[in-house]
C-alpha cells in the first residue's frame, strides 16, 4: 500500500476512535433529544453549507434512516452545486439567509436541528442556531473545537455555533482539515471531516433508533419511523407507507 494511503485510513480511524471515546456522552445526549422528538411526533431538521451539507445529506431519506429527518436546504450551499463554486462561500456571510430559511419551513418549538459546520465560525451557522433556539428549536451542533480561539468568528456577536447549541459534538478535526503532509506539497491535504461528521451523526441517530425500539419492544411507544431500501423486495411500497403515515413531519416532499 502506498505510504499516504496508509496514512489517510491511519488517521481516518485514529480520529474516528478518539471521538468515539471522547464524545460517547455527548452522543448520548443528542440521541436523547432526538428520540424524544421523534417519539412526540416533532420534525427534525439538518443543516449544513458547503461540505458540512454532505453529512445532513446523509442521514435524510435513506435506507436505516428515520423518517421525519428533513434537510434544510438553503439553495447555493448545499454541497459544491453553484457555479462558481466560491459563491457558496460568499453566501455563508450574509446575514439573513438563516432567519429566512427557517422561517420558510413548517419548523416549531419542539422541534430539533442539527447545525453542522467545521470551523463554527461562520454568519449562517451561528445565525441559524441563535435565531431557531429563540423560536424554541432544539439546537445541536456539530463543529470541531479547534477552530474557537485560533480563528476569529465571522458573525457580529462574536460568538461561534458552539456558544449557541444545546448539545456540541465535537468532531475533534484539526484547523485546516488536511491529516497528510509531502515535501512537495504547500499545504496540508486528506481531510477526514466528512468521514467522522458523517460518523458522528450517524451513530446519534443509530442511539436514538435504539431508544427507539426498546421503547416499542416493552410496549410504551410505536416501532421507530425508518426507511427500508428501495433495492430490496417491498422495500418501495414500505417507504411510501412510511411517507404517507408521517406526512405531517416531513419537508423533503412539499
Amino acid at each position: 500500500m502506498n505510504d499516504l494511503v496508509g496514512r489517510y485510513f491511519d488517521a481516518a480511524i485514529a480520529h474516528l476512535q478518539r471521538v468515539r471515546e471522547e464524545e460517547a456522552d455527548a452522543i448520548e445526549a443528542a440521541a436523547a433529544l432526538l428520540a424524544e422528538a421523534v417519539a412526540q411526533g416533532r420534525r427534525v431538521f439538518t443543516f449544513g453549507a458547503g461540505h458540512s451539507s454532505l453529512p445532513a445529506q446523509d442521514v435524510v431519506y435513506r435506507a436505516g434512516g428515520l423518517v421525519p429527518v428533513n434537510l434544510l436546504n438553503v439553495p447555493g450551499m448545499a454541497g459544491v452545486t453553484v457555479m462558481p463554486a466560491p459563491l457558496a462561500s460568499a453566501l455563508e456571510r450574509v446575514s439573513g439567509l438563516a432567519t429566512t430559511s427557517l422561517d420558510l419551513t413548517p419548523a416549531t418549538a419542539g422541534d430539533v436541528l442539527f447545525v453542522i459546520s467545521l470551523s463554527g465560525r461562520q454568519v449562517m451557522p451561528v445565525e441559524l442556531a441563535r435565531y431557531a433556539r429563540d423560536r424554541g428549536l432544539t439546537v445541536i451542533g456539530v463543529t470541531s473545537l479547534a477552530y474557537p480561539g485560533e480563528v476569529p468568528s465571522a458573525h457580529p456577536s462574536g460568538t461561534y455555533l458552539k456558544d449557541n447549541c444545546d448539545v456540541v459534538l465535537d468532531s475533534k478535526i484539526a484547523v485546516g482539515d488536511g491529516e497528510l503532509t509531502h515535501p512537495g506539497a504547500r499545504t496540508t491535504f486528506g481531510p477526514v471531516s466528512t468521514i467522522v461528521t458523517s460518523a458522528l451523526m450517524q451513530a446519534v441517530v443509530a442511539s436514538a433508533v435504539g431508544r427507539l425500539a426498546e421503547a416499542a419492544e416493552a410496549g410504551t411507544a410505536e416501532a421507530p419511523p425508518l426507511f427500508r431500501s428501495g433495492n430490496v423486495p417491498g422495500g418501495t411500497e414500505w417507504n411510501v407507507r412510511q411517507m404517507s403515515d408521517n406526512a405531517e413531519r416531513i419537508f423533503y416532499t412539499y
